[in-house]
């Protein structure tokens, strides 16, 4: 379970940033860049199979009740800042230490429209194709087909640019830690990269990176993808969603 927020906090006479994670495709993405930029940090689990986001310490991190979330206590302007989205916290990552995210303006714009193919396609339509392959309660054809088919063609853009380029965006990125881990988990969308080479060299060349190795080797033994017991599968798509863990207030108009 994470622990109360400490705004005070110090690692080795610098500030720590506090990670809230779940071993996740979107969890790992941050603490592969972590361990990439060299920054401290204290990682700050949250039980997203027993619905420990919607306690309200954590919302007050992330109201969307999702992770990755960090709070760096050495914000701009060194004050504290808190962050949620992987995307978000991604790039401030990025800035804060000047690493993986090119300095000139072309450079950056070519990672940044490649991290939000990522946020805006991979991670949707590879979420929903896990979630009817390897979480529905019952099978849907039509679901089933249309995200494993749009899972296909994401493969597909990748790969052809993959063609061209050693890593997305050129030179190794963000946009490259954050869709890695989605490839990871491909067996969920019943994906055999042998049809995929180039995608196959990339996934290979990135693992063997020992950063991304730490990073997804966190909490590793709690990692649990597809088939959810009943409370994990409440606290992931049931009622609790909606409530976040208490009853709906509703606001009338006077």
């Amino acid at each position: 379970m994470f622990e109360s927020l400490d705004l005070n906090v110090e690692c080795l006479g610098g500030f720590v940033i506090d990670l809230y994670y779940w071993p996740t495709p979107n969890g790992h993405k941050i603490p592969i860049m972590l361990e990439e930029c060299g920054l401290p940090y204290r990682v700050k689990p949250v039980n997203m199979l027993r619905g420990e986001q919607f306690r309200p310490a954590f919302l007050k991190i992330n109201p969307n009740n999702k992770i990755p979330a960090i709070v760096d206590h050495d914000g701009p302007g060194g004050e504290p800042i808190k962050l949620f989205e992987s995307g978000a916290i991604l790039q401030y990552l990025a800035e804060k230490s000047g690493k993986f995210m090119p300095r000139s303006k072309r450079g950056r714009y070519e990672v940044l429209q490649w991290l939000t193919f990522q946020v805006a396609n991979v991670g949707p339509m590879f979420g929903q194709c896990g979630h009817f392959l390897g979480y529905a309660p019952r099978k849907i054809r039509y679901a089933m087909d249309r995200y494993r088919n749009e899972t296909l063609r994401l493969y597909g853009v990748m790969d052809r640019r993959l063609a061209d380029v050693e890593y997305l965006a050129g030179a190794y990125s963000i946009a490259d830690m954050a869709t890695w881990p989605w490839v990871r988990v491909r067996w969920l969308h019943k994906i055999d990269l042998a049809e995929f080479p180039n995608v196959a060299r990339w996934y290979e060349a990135i693992g063997r990176r020992p950063a991304v190795q730490r990073g997804v080797a966190l909490l590793d033994q709690r990692e649990k993808i597809g088939n959810p017991d009943e409370k994990a599968r409440e606290a992931l798509f049931g009622q609790s969603q909606l409530t976040q863990g208490k009853a709906r207030r509703v606001v009338r108009s006077r």
